[in-house]
């Protein structure tokens, strides 16, 4: 595994200097850039009433867990697959690092996440500071398409709510098994193509069709098994999505948002984000899928 540069956060980040980006890459950090994001964050969880200076894990709960029914979907993926404390584990789309910190502090696992968005990976090792685990999880700012690990790198590849950006997704699943020693575990929890037609924008993952790549059950099964990956399971769960969403609302409703909420990354544009990513979960135009793969031996 490559060795990445520590920064000031006490975490470890590497920067792939350099490397050619294209215009739809460009596209994407624009929609995930947020400036300002860490001190943001830091405000919110004081006006949320949390002391960021003695964070508990469950205190990030709210924004660290960027995907449909957040930590239960992460705590039921990962019961799926062998984990322990020689586990080397690589988070494909880490975001702000809420699955590598839980698999970290609840297996001992070593972990190391990747993101596109370079505020995303700062505020992750931010946390993972305040946290106290930089000794097991550290992030490096890169290119899914163009991973900086050395082949054989990964016990278990991760990944939630990350390929809906990527329209390569044959060269993603190639990427997948290059870094994944044989044997080794691919654990996904995806957004993929419904059967209702187009999505409505904006959702979290875009603001328009220019930058959203969702393909179909199907199509995502034929690509996993072109790449070479073996399916060990796979289980539709859209309409747990959908009763996750109807909880939520019915907290929103009664309690009113939290100060600390997934709006400090996206601002105005969250409302709308939300309404469309319910609807199109209630109109089947999305569907939710948790897979677990495996690279032969």
């Amino acid at each position: 595994m490559s060795t990445p540069r520590s920064i000031s956060t006490g975490a470890c980040l590497s920067l792939r200097k350099g490397s050619p980006v294209s215009s739809l890459a460009d596209s994407i950090k624009n929609h995930y850039r947020s400036q300002g994001l860490e001190a943001r964050v830091l405000t919110a969880l004081a006006d949320a009433g949390k002391d960021p200076d003695r964070l508990m894990p469950e205190d990030l709960a709210a924004i660290d867990e960027f995907h449909i029914r957040g930590r239960r979907a992460t705590v039921e993926l990962a019961r799926r697959v062998p984990l322990d404390g020689s586990s080397r584990v690589l988070d494909v789309g880490s975001g702000l690092g809420g699955a590598s910190r839980y698999l970290a502090v609840e297996f001992g696992c070593q972990v190391t996440g990747l993101d596109l968005t370079e505020e995303y990976c700062q505020v992750a090792a931010m946390l993972c500071r305040r946290l106290g685990l930089d000794s097991q999880v550290c992030y490096h700012h890169g290119n899914a398409l163009e991973m900086p690990f050395a082949e054989a790198s990964f016990d278990l590849l991760w990944s939630q709510h990350a390929a809906m950006n990527i329209q390569e997704k044959s060269r993603l699943y190639g990427e997948m098994w290059r870094v994944l020693r044989p044997g080794g575990g691919l654990a996904c929890y995806d957004i993929l193509a419904g059967e209702g037609g187009a999505v409505h924008f904006p959702v979290p993952w875009a603001r328009d069709a220019s930058t959203s790549f969702l393909v179909t059950p199907q199509q995502m099964r034929e690509m996993l098994v072109a790449a070479g990956f073996e399916i060990l399971h796979w289980l539709d769960t859209t309409a747990t999505g959908r009763a996750w969403f109807q909880r939520v609302g019915g907290r929103l409703q009664a309690n009113g948002p939290s100060p600390f909420g997934l709006q400090i990354l996206f601002g105005e544009d969250f409302s709308a984000m939300a309404r469309n990513q319910v609807r199109n979960l209630e109109e089947d135009r999305i569907a939710l899928v948790e897979v677990i793969a495996r690279r032969p031996e």
